[in-house]
């Protein structure tokens, strides 16, 4: 049994990725607000029709790898062993998404242009921060069920997922910021700004036994 896409899943990602591209040169040459998705549907010579059929909007093509390192992560820490610690279960889940990226034919470049367009549209880093938000809910949830707790009643599941995923994105973003796209360098620099937030981290937080 292989768990490789079908053609048809193959094409849909690649028409995703195009539309993806190709919205991310317009944002950056006419800005966010001034692109049309009639300009993006047409740099690839689809309908905007069609456009609708692999993105709600603007903002869904913008955030859109993104949104889908995100079910990365949570599709990684959801299959993670039950009997893992939730620090350990919470990292091997973000180095999966990153290999996820890493394998995504021109991934990493993809990933940086994203984060240079969010800084510049104070729209984009808006409806990014509801994401983030949004998948710490997620991942907090899981966190709850490996551990036999209510994410609403004790604190460390939304604690321990916020520490882990803000340590990782300021990881990116300053290897972003240092032109890193190779993927040695990004995970290393990730790693070390998980090391730091969390080397002090109680036992009870990290283990959880």
């Amino acid at each position: 049994m292989t768990t490789e896409p079908g053609l048809r899943e193959r094409k849909k990602r690649r028409t995703r990725a195009a539309l993806t591209d190709a919205a991310l040169e317009l944002f950056s040459a006419k800005g966010y607000d001034a692109t049309k998705v009639e300009e993006i549907a047409a740099a690839v010579e689809i309908s905007p029709r069609t456009f609708f059929r692999y993105f709600d909007g603007k903002e869904d093509v913008a955030l859109g790898q993104l949104s889908a390192m995100d079910e990365d992560a949570i599709t990684a820490l959801a299959t993670r062993p039950a009997d893992e610690a939730p620090l350990t279960a919470l990292r091997a889940a973000h180095g999966a998404m990153l290999d996820r990226l890493y394998e995504e034919e021109g991934g990493p470049e993809r990933f940086s242009a994203t984060h240079g367009l969010i800084a510049r549209s104070p729209t984009l880093l808006a409806a990014s921060l509801r994401r983030d938000a949004a998948t710490e809910d997620r991942l907090a949830v899981i966190i709850g069920e490996r551990q036999g707790a209510d994410p609403e009643q004790d604190l460390r599941c939304r604690l321990l997922v916020r520490l882990v995923l803000t340590s990782a994105r300021l990881g990116v973003q300053t290897a972003c910021r240092r032109g890193a796209c190779d993927p040695a360098q990004l995970r290393a620099t990730v790693d070390q700004a998980l090391r730091l937030a969390t080397a002090t981290l109680p036992t009870e937080w990290s283990a959880w036994h």
